[in-house]
């Protein structure tokens, strides 16, 4: 037989295209319609169905960025269409390339009632099956004119990402709106047509069952009349009954197939933009989900679970509806889907206690997932916290976009850094928009890497990041995929019914250990430096104010603000998500974000000071509080009493035009260009910078990614950089006994003062910096005279190692890496640790001198200027703290970095004041102190082991205690664990390294 394969795949991508097509809706008939532009922001849904319309015609121009237009469509259904499939065809100007991230519409009956969203895939609304000849329609579209920020050139700077540059213009060109016929024989065939012909594209050519259906589609498109589709329609059909039944091979791959839309909860849209995406993919899914029985729609985030409750209950009730039928399921049981290198460890628990709670309090649902697709990597210490907070399983598909090395397994037990082990799944679609494409499923059962040990994977389905879920075209697809020769078999299920199965099938998979590093988005580390500052010292800041807030509660009757503390923590807690704490969204979100923080910081300081006033009572003693975990200034964790102060600091000036700061136990060199020579560990007689070298050496990159300009930093940046070591002064500060540098360089303009403090062994560097660069990438740099192959950082309720050398290529890619408070260098009896208040993106790396000694250097990212998604992204002043710590232990590195992000807060009162809880182990730290949410007030504590070691503690409690229960991160009794006993007060633990532990004391 001669070959004409191609020939009959290039004929029927034509005649589906040309053809087959656009005889789905074969008749159609004008609607009539009218709009009212609202003036601001979005309206309540009653003003905009009253409101005053104007007529306008197909083919206007209509949407200023970030508009809102009220549109209603009016027609009556002709007599000849009766007992016919009719639904209204609503194009308000869709490139169907970009769902998710371009206009989109809510369509409402008249009295208020959701039908279903409107996006570039899902331009349909059902009139009637059949539907009545004479019929009047009239139905109202919530559209919204979002600007396309991303477009063909994908990173190209734009005035788009802010209400407040972005112009008036209209975006959009209403392009049809018309009532139509749909033919569902015509419609049925185009899915038919377009399951095979994908299939087969991905058949090996010589596969006797490529040429089945090549056959087979070759005999339906012979029997398509060209000029009468519709009346061919049936019998074109019936030719391809036999190879659409062929069952799948009994070893076919297994796909869960789970109805999805990862919807940002902020990226290239505002969070208030998003409240309306939810509201539209909700009522699309909850109608999809009315017209397909086999179809499961799962939805991560209950944050966007709570705005559709208090934005749209009209959505709300038909999501509880299906919820209730088991088909509309929350998934992930995380608040926001999170961040999870940079959130803090309380913050990162938090995460978990209110997306969990809200399934359970809402729905009576607990997830056994957590539910990450997008997040940029995962840091060691999540394991433990996932387990801590009664889940089971891990699901992200993102770490398939590493660069440079592909991850060994899809299915495989992660293990953190306290040797918790999770069930963890990568899905081989590469996907978490997976359409139902051929191209996908076939990818998927190719990528799948534990061939053999398992057969079952997950697929995300349906159009994410802007929304619009799952189309009933991808459902049509999935039923055709679930039994069909060559491809792999697909089914609807939930996320848990997935898990179930691929750990049944798959009990001991293999084990990864330590962080998930993704190979990309490196530079999410130091973007956007006001959001990250805003994050941590408002993790800080609700750390200090549950602490106070519970002490005084205890102590004096205090009543605790349980509403204003769990509302600022849910408000930390969405702005923690992958697109606004990495730095990667427009300007409007970190504009609100950067106004949020400093609402956020101003209302808990007000429970701070109003806690701190009732404990300290009326009196003229001065009291020092200390919030941080370890004894300050002879200040006890958690107490406050008048500070003992010790040592004191000189400064003198060198011949060269240097300074000399001194304060007895360490010594620190600044030459006259306002670098740092020498910092002299004088207890040790150990030398912390390398010979030759300077630090406290600010360093400037060019830094143009190849792409994801505010995500990617590129490893090529290094190969340019500039040393700023011309001083603009170099002077005593105004207290005599600190240095004062300024530096001008490009546009920028950068102060600082370098200090240190009586009684403290620790160089502290503080730096101002107006920054006015473009594209650049600033550094802080310390060459350290250390040897090691490996440094520590400070994650989630501990720290992990990593390799200072690049001996291999997954060792070479992480040339920028996450720390939290402290990066820690240690040779086996002397260390040096860097502690920062808000900076996280940071490289090591090592030479070798010519005496032979090793150089190691630290070097703390500052600041970027991207300009995409935001082209004004860091730009204006900027403050950041760092110390460096010579002769600092892991446990001294931990002890600053509480240090530097906890100031110490100084009132006037009657009298010490004893802390609610303390523990006799430097070791083991207290992350939260905290009356139980349930407003029981039982105190619950939790703490770690920060070392690395195993610790025996005692905890002793400053009040009467009648019991005491280990629990989750929900605060429910655990029950597999004993409770420890209690004697007077006293609690006697013993922790594993890093083990992390909640404890509930009820007060006697």
């Amino acid at each position: 037989m001669h070959d004409d394969r191609t020939l009959v795949e290039a004929r029927l991508r034509r005649v589906l295209d040309e053809r087959i097509r656009p005889a789905v809706y074969p008749e159609s008939v004008p609607l009539e319609v009218a709009v009212w532009h609202a003036p601001g922001e979005p309206v309540p849904v009653a003003e905009g169905l009253a409101a005053d319309v104007e007529p306008i015609t197909v083919g206007s121009r209509w949407g200023a960025p970030w508009g809102t237009s009220w549109f209603r469509v009016t027609g009556t259904v002709p007599e000849a269409w009766a007992g016919r499939t009719v639904e209204a065809v609503l194009d308000l100007g869709f490139d169907e390339n970009m769902p998710g991230f371009q206009c989109e519409g809510l369509v409402y009956r008249p009295d208020g009632t959701p039908v279903k969203g409107l996006n570039p895939r899902n331009q349909w609304v059902r009139i009637g099956a059949p539907v009545q000849g004479g019929e009047e329609v009239r139905l109202h579209v919530e559209a919204a004119s979002n600007p396309v920020v991303m477009d063909y050139r994908p990173f190209t700077p734009t005035p788009l990402g802010d209400l407040e540059t972005a112009g008036s213009d209209p975006q959009y060109t209403l392009t049809r709106m018309d009532l139509a016929v749909l033919d569902e024989t015509v419609w049925h065939l185009v899915t038919d047509l377009e399951v095979l012909g994908e299939l087969m594209a991905e058949l090996p050519v010589d596969a006797p069952r490529r040429w089945e259906i090549l056959r087979a589609v070759e005999r339906a498109l012979d029997a398509v009349d060209l000029q009468d589709v519709g009346g061919t329609a049936e019998h074109a059909r019936s030719c391809l009954t036999d190879v659409l039944a062929a069952p799948a091979v009994p070893s076919a791959h297994r796909i869960s197939a789970v109805g999805h839309a990862h919807i940002d909860s902020a990226w290239l849209w505002p969070l208030r933009e998003t409240v309306r995406k939810v509201a539209r993919t909700a009522a699309n899914m909850t109608a999809l989900l009315d017209d397909e029985p086999d179809f499961v729609f799962a939805m991560s985030q209950a944050q966007q679970w709570a705005w559709v409750k208090e934005h749209r209950p009209e959505v709300w009730a038909g999501v509880k509806k299906a919820v209730a039928e088991g088909r509309f399921v929350p998934a992930g049981g995380m608040w926001v889907e999170s961040d999870t290198n940079m959130p803090g460890s309380e913050a990162m628990a938090r995460q978990f206690v209110h997306g969990k709670r809200f399934f359970l309090d809402e729905f009576g649902v607990e997830n056994d997932e957590a539910w990450l697709p997008d997040t940029f990597g995962f840091a060691a210490g999540l394991p433990q916290i996932i387990k801590a907070a009664g889940s089971r399983y891990l699901l992200t598909q993102k770490i398939s976009w590493s660069r440079t090395n592909r991850f060994p397994h899809h299915t495989f037990r992660w293990e953190g850094i306290d040797g918790t082990r999770i069930f963890t799944h990568f899905p081989p679609v590469d996907t978490y928009n997976c359409s139902m494409r051929g191209a996908e499923i076939a990818h998927a059962v190719r990528n799948f890497k534990d061939k053999g040990a398992a057969r079952h994977s997950l697929a995300p389905t349906g159009w994410g990041d802007g929304g619009g879920g799952t189309t009933r075209e991808m459902v049509a697809k999935a039923a055709r995929l679930r039994d069909l020769e060559g491809s792999a078999t697909v089914t609807w299920e939930t996320p848990s019914a997935f898990f179930a199965k691929a750990e049944a099938e798959n009990p001991e998979p293999p084990v990864w250990v330590g962080e998930l590093y993704l190979e990309l988005h490196r530079a999410t580390l130091t973007s956007q430096a006001g959001t990250k500052q805003g994050n941590r010292r408002s993790e800080h800041l609700l750390r200090e104010a549950e602490l106070w807030a519970a002490t005084a509660a205890v102590r004096t009757g205090f009543p605790y603000p349980y509403a204003d503390l769990d509302r600022i923590w849910k408000t930390v807690l969405l702005h923690q998500f992958h697109d606004i704490l990495p730095g990667s969204s427009i300007a409007w979100v970190h504009r609100e974000a950067r106004a949020t923080y400093a609402r956020v910081a101003d209302e808990l300081g007000g429970i701070i000071d109003a806690a701190q006033r009732a404990l300290a009572g009326e009196g003229s003693v001065p009291l020092l509080f200390n919030a941080a975990p370890h004894t300050r200034s002879g200040v006890p964790a958690g107490g406050a009493r008048p500070a003992e102060m010790s040592g004191r600091t000189t400064r003198a000036e060198r011949p060269d035009g240097g300074h000399v700061l001194d304060n007895g136990l360490l010594r620190v060199g600044v030459d006259a260009r306002g670098l740092v020579d020498s910092a002299l560990d004088l207890a040790a007689g150990r030398e912390t910078i390398a010979p030759g070298r300077t630090g406290n050496l600010l360093q400037l990159h060019q830094d143009l990614p190849n792409m994801w300009d505010a995500w990617d930093v590129d490893e090529f940046y290094r190969n340019t950089v500039t040393d700023l070591t011309d001083a603009d002064e170099v002077t005593p500060g105004d207290d005599g006994v600190t240095v004062r540098i300024v530096r001008t360089f490009g546009a920028s303009r950068v102060t600082q003062v370098l200090s240190l403090p009586p009684g403290e062994k620790r160089l502290v560097v503080d730096t101002e910096v107006d920054w006015h660069e473009t594209e650049k990438f600033l550094k802080l740099a310390f060459p350290l005279d250390l040897h090691t192959d490996r440094y520590a950082s400070e994650t989630q309720f501990g720290h992990f190692f990593r390799p200072t050398h690049t001996n291999t290529s997954w060792e070479a890619a992480k040339f920028e890496a996450c720390n939290h408070r402290f990066v820690h260098l240690q040779e086996p009896d002397w260390g040096v640790a860097v502690v920062n208040d808000g900076t996280y993106g940071h490289d090591v790396t090592r030479a070798v001198r010519g005496d032979g000694g090793t150089t190691t250097t630290v070097r703390v990212s500052l600041l970027r200027a991207p300009r995409f998604p935001d082209p004004e992204t860091d730009q204006g002043v900027h403050r950041f703290r760092h110390a460096l710590v010579p002769g600092a232990s892991i446990g001294d590195a931990v002890r600053e970095g509480w240090r530097v992000n906890l100031p110490e807060r100084r009132l006037h009162g009657a009298g010490e004041v004893a802390p609610l809880v303390t523990v006799d182990r430097d070791s083991v730290v207290v992350t939260a102190v905290k009356l139980a949410d349930d407003g029981s007030g039982d105190v619950v504590v939790r703490f770690h082991e920060a070392h690395g070691a195993r610790a025996r503690a005692t905890l002793t409690a400053g009040f009467p205690v009648a019991g005491v229960e280990v629990t989750d991160l929900l605060e429910r009794p655990l029950a597999d664990t004993a409770p420890p006993a209690v004697d007077d007060g006293r609690i006697t633990v013993r922790l594993r390294p890093f083990e992390l532990m909640t404890l509930r004391l009820k007060r006697a």
